[in-house]
């Protein structure tokens, strides 16, 4: 009788263990893992100048576009380096810039990044056909001077460091230009003079303005 008993016993005890189980998987199979969102990451902003170091409040933000006579010239980055700096000095050095332009010596380098478009019906350019400039910095009342970068002044439209150019129409060029300075900025404009047309925007406001 007690194995009658126990027999019975267990084989509840399996079914019941078996009807759970079954129970189990069923719901793991109708179940659904829940996905995991990933948080999206913020992109750094882009450091487009670092006038802030000197002080200086600008009045719009980079890029700055101004155009003339179907030349467009934008402003893409402005970077102010002391010019005994090691940013200053690698920039000399890797394309031949003279440190010294005027008598006084330089106090700052100023490296800017800049996209020159042509939307006109003509070729644009700026060689010895063409030597006139067709845009400026202008700081303190007076244009920032520029550096011929010895290395690439023989190349048309360098990329990396600008100096003679062609842009042919609808033609455009992403480069970079060196100016220095021999003192501290208390405005900072841009203009451009080209086929009568001309255009000017202030980044940083003189003083009282």
């Amino acid at each position: 009788m007690k194995k009658t008993t126990m027999k019975v016993a267990l084989a509840t005890t399996l079914l019941f263990s078996s009807v759970l189980g079954n129970g189990m998987i069923a719901n793991a199979a109708t179940t659904k893992p829940t996905a995991t969102v990933k948080p999206t990451a913020t992109p750094a902003p882009i450091m487009r100048d670092n006038l802030f170091k000197f002080g200086l409040k600008k009045e719009v933000d980079l890029p700055v576009t101004i155009t003339a006579g179907g030349l467009s010239y934008t402003l893409e980055k402005l970077m102010v380096y002391d010019v005994k700096s090691k940013d200053a000095q690698a920039i000399i050095k890797k394309y031949g810039y003279r440190e010294q332009v005027f008598k006084q010596a330089t106090k700052y380098l100023v490296w800017t990044k800049i996209t020159i478009e042509n939307n006109s019906q003509n070729l644009i350019q700026l060689t010895s056909k063409s030597p006139a400039s067709k845009w400026i910095i202008n700081t303190n009342g007076s244009n920032l001077a520029g550096s011929m970068p010895k290395l690439k002044a023989d190349e048309i439209n360098s990329k990396e460091a600008l100096w003679n150019w062609k842009l042919q129409p609808g033609q455009k060029l992403s480069t970079y230009q060196m100016y220095v300075s021999t003192e501290d900025f208390t405005d900072l404009s841009i203009a451009i003079y080209f086929g009568g047309g001309f255009d000017e925007k202030f980044i940083v406001k003189r003083q009282g303005e």
